[in-house]
């Protein structure tokens, strides 16, 4: 029987004696790599992505149910809140404190306040949109910081006030000033508010404006 040999396999491969051993060891490492895979399991950590706003979701739900996999139910705690921002009193404010609101500089501040003078106080929140170069977007941002304690409004004395007195209030018209100074000297005095009305001094819509500015002191 003819003898096997393998130089023909050695010369097809073209291997020297230190490729050979090299080979034998990375053949030795791949099957002991395989070996170790199978025996240990391959335990993985899977980690996901949430960003803060689906998390804070899913907890608020979770707290407000039932969890499906323990089966306990959770209460959800009460929700805390910031101590509420002080509100801004209209009538006794300085002009540092009105600047401080949204869209209120310096110009405002001064005809707000200036205004306030004339009038001699605000009544309600809303009298802001009387004044000159208000916008309607910046009142609807300040309004619910804004409050007005009538009972610091200074009133006017029917019966004692003058022409100069009367005409720089708002809500007079040169003509009504005019007509309750001629009603006043006529008739001595003023008894009731009601008067100026029943004699058409101002309209019943005037009254309803001007009704918490004058008094007549007994």
């Amino acid at each position: 029987m003819k003898q096997f040999s393998i130089g023909p396999v050695r010369n097809w491969f073209g291997y020297t004696r230190r490729e050979r051993r090299a080979s034998f060891v990375l053949l030795i490492l791949i099957l002991a790599v395989t070996f170790i895979r199978f025996i240990i399991p391959d335990n993985r950590i899977a980690i996901e992505e949430i960003t803060l706003s689906d998390q804070v979701f899913t907890e608020d739900l979770r707290l407000s149910g039932n969890d499906k996999n323990t089966g306990l139910s959770y209460q959800k705690p009460p929700r805390t809140y910031q101590q509420k921002r002080a509100k801004i009193e209209l009538n006794t404010c300085d002009s540092a404190s009105l600047e401080a609101l949204p869209g209120i500089g310096p110009v405002l501040s001064a005809r707000i306040i200036r205004y306030r003078n004339l009038l001699g106080g605000f009544t309600s929140v809303s009298q802001l949109r009387e004044v000159y170069g208000l916008p309607e977007e910046t009142f609807s941002l300040i309004s619910d910081r804004l409050v007005a304690d009538s009972s610091f409004i200074r009133k006017i004395n029917l019966n004692t006030a003058d022409f100069k007195q009367l005409i720089r209030f708002p809500y007079f018209e040169r003509y009504e000033v005019t007509a309750i100074l001629n009603y006043r000297e006529m008739r001595v005095k003023i008894d009731n508010l009601n008067e100026l009305v029943a004699n058409k001094l101002v309209t019943q819509e005037k009254m309803k404006k001007i009704r918490s500015y004058i008094e007549i002191p007994e």
